[in-house]
């Protein structure tokens, strides 16, 4: 005797149909549970046109959802890596900038943690102000000079990726030569103080869909330091 009284449904009856027996069976999900006999009377067809049981179908979908939820994890976890690390640089490069004693300090210490930790091909870090007055090992150079040069990207007071103008490149890294793509990230405080940048052979590698996050992070941490430092005469 069955465990629960189930309504009589024949071949014949006229409310069998393809959506009153997946409806049956959703409502009555143990069904092939009690009736394990049927499962060798219901067959699904591959795209080859073989045959499988029900059972084996489910074995084959369940396999493959396991595979795409073993890459999902596989896809966060070497994330989470990659962000860990990206943690202990930018702490590193921030306890560094943080040391510096000088303006020249600050810059070398911003310049040598990029190349070395972050393993960027090329960086610079311009002031403006009156070149005159530059310290040994900092780049100045006058505010107009740089809105002439590269004013389209500090227009919009944000970082800008991509492939640059060959003269916005040459500004930025100079005498760097085969530089192919950048971000550039202003440096604002109460007014511009000047601009940081790295730099890629690759065309390819900065783009304008790459996060700035990072970037941006590093400028505000310059903009609060560069005051407090014996700053360039302001042109």
């Amino acid at each position: 005797m069955s465990a629960r009284n189930e309504p009589a449904i024949t071949a014949d009856s006229d409310a069998l149909t393809d959506d009153s027996v997946r409806e049956y069976l959703k409502n009555h999900s143990d069904f092939l549970q009690r009736h394990p006999d049927m499962l060798d009377f219901l067959h699904v067809n591959h795209a080859s046109g073989s045959a499988v049981s029900l059972v084996e179908k489910q074995v084959s979908v369940l396999r493959e959802r396991n595979t795409e939820m073993r890459q999902r994890l596989n896809a966060l976890t070497a994330n989470a890596r990659s962000n860990d690390k990206l943690y202990e640089q930018t702490r590193h490069l921030v306890l560094a900038l943080l040391e510096a004693e000088s303006v020249p300090a600050l810059c070398a210490a911003y310049r040598l943690a990029m190349q070395a930790d972050f393993d960027v091909e090329h960086t610079s870090i311009i002031l403006f102000g009156d070149p005159a007055s530059a310290p040994d090992g900092v780049r100045v150079v006058h505010a107009e000079a740089a809105q002439a040069a590269v004013g389209a990207l500090l227009r919009g007071r944000k970082a800008v990726c991509g492939p640059l103008r060959r003269e916005e490149l040459d500004f930025l890294f100079e005498g760097a030569g085969s530089v192919g793509s950048a971000a550039v990230m202003p440096l604002l405080g109460e007014e511009e103080i000047g601009v940081i940048a790295v730099g890629s052979s690759d065309a390819h590698h900065y783009t304008s869909a790459m996060g700035t996050l990072f970037l941006q992070h590093i400028a505000e941490v310059l903009v609060r330091l560069l005051p407090r430092l014996e700053a360039p005469a302001r042109a």
